[in-house]
């Protein structure tokens, strides 16, 4: 088995602008960084402007031990940028800028060598709101070896989402992640049936899509695993004081796919999710330098490699 895998995170960088300042942010970027942190190579395939924040990006990147080979630069396109508030309960709201750099995403040669080398992919729904974006990801998800776990991370923001790209997505995909309140409405838009409970939703997904695992998180309720073989688990999530909880459910997905990549078993999956992912949403920004820290001891703990 190998002792670190190459996890690629397709789709948008952002710096999201929080009223205390600005915070980098993008699930596919915020999903690579955990994992690296996890100890496998996490690679941001993205895209940031030739600006004064996407050098400040590159230069995070960096710092953050991650592969900025992949992170492209359109011409006259501007960094991605989100303005962000936050309630009393630490939810965000979001108001995301359009006609940025990571709306045009390129399917290179550079993209087309890197496939064949990858063991986990995950891409997103809100990356794929521009056709642009959308090609290059469909693109390279087709192009990929069969061996390739693909991960589909369900980003239902503002009105950037579509039923036809929901279900292309689902056709390509091995495991979605969504959140509670997106499951019922992802069922509504692909014209499937809808049940209250979310374990019968989940496994209407799996059924649909031939999935091998639907993961719906919970907020502050924790997460519900349900896997194609019929088995399931609930996880209860952990008390946190939440600051925002931006970022958390990439957390989530990182420490899940770096369990679930060595085998382990759905209530390993819940519980290193789940501890990482409620860490985060004990911190500003969706991105903690701490993380390695953090994941470390989730590693001990749980007795990953």
């Amino acid at each position: 088995m190998a002792l670190s895998f190459r996890v690629v995170g397709i789709g948008e960088f952002v710096w999201d602008l929080f009223p205390s300042g600005k915070q980098p942010g993008g699930a596919p970027v915020n999903f690579a960084y955990h994992l690296t942190c996890l100890g496998d190579e996490g690679i941001p395939v993205t895209a940031v402007g030739q600006d004064p924040l996407g050098a400040e990006a590159i230069a995070l990147f960096e710092s953050q031990g991650l592969t900025t080979g992949y992170v492209q630069k359109p011409a006259g396109k501007p960094t991605g940028t989100v303005r962000v508030s936050v309630d009393a309960r630490g939810q965000p709201t979001f108001d995301i800028r359009e006609q940025v750099a990571w709306d045009f995403l390129e399917y290179t040669e550079p993209l087309r060598l890197l496939g064949p080398r990858v063991d986990v992919i995950c891409f997103g729904s809100l990356a794929q709101r521009s056709p642009f974006s959308r090609r290059t990801t469909r693109r390279f998800l087709d192009d990929l070896p069969e061996r390739v776990l693909r991960i589909f991370d369900v980003n239902l923001r503002q009105s950037f989402f579509e039923a036809a790209t929901l279900r292309e997505s689902l056709r390509r995909a091995h495991l979605v992640k969504l959140n509670h309140d997106e499951l019922p409405l992802v069922c509504r838009l692909l014209q499937l049936k809808a049940p209250e409970e979310p374990e019968a939703g989940a496994r209407t997904l799996l059924d649909a899509f031939s999935l091998r695992l639907v993961c719906v998180t919970r907020g502050g309720g924790g997460s519900l695993l349900v896997s194609h073989d019929g088995e399931s688990f609930s996880h209860p999530g952990f008390p946190t004081r939440v600051v925002d909880t931006v970022g958390a459910g990439d957390a989530f997905t990182a420490a899940l796919t770096h369990f679930y990549v060595r085998g382990a078993s759905l209530e390993v999956l819940s519980e290193a999710g789940n501890r990482l992912g409620s860490w985060v949403a004990s911190q500003a920004g969706a991105t903690p330098p701490e993380s390695p820290a953090v994941a470390g001891k989730i590693l001990e703990q749980l007795g990953g490699t």
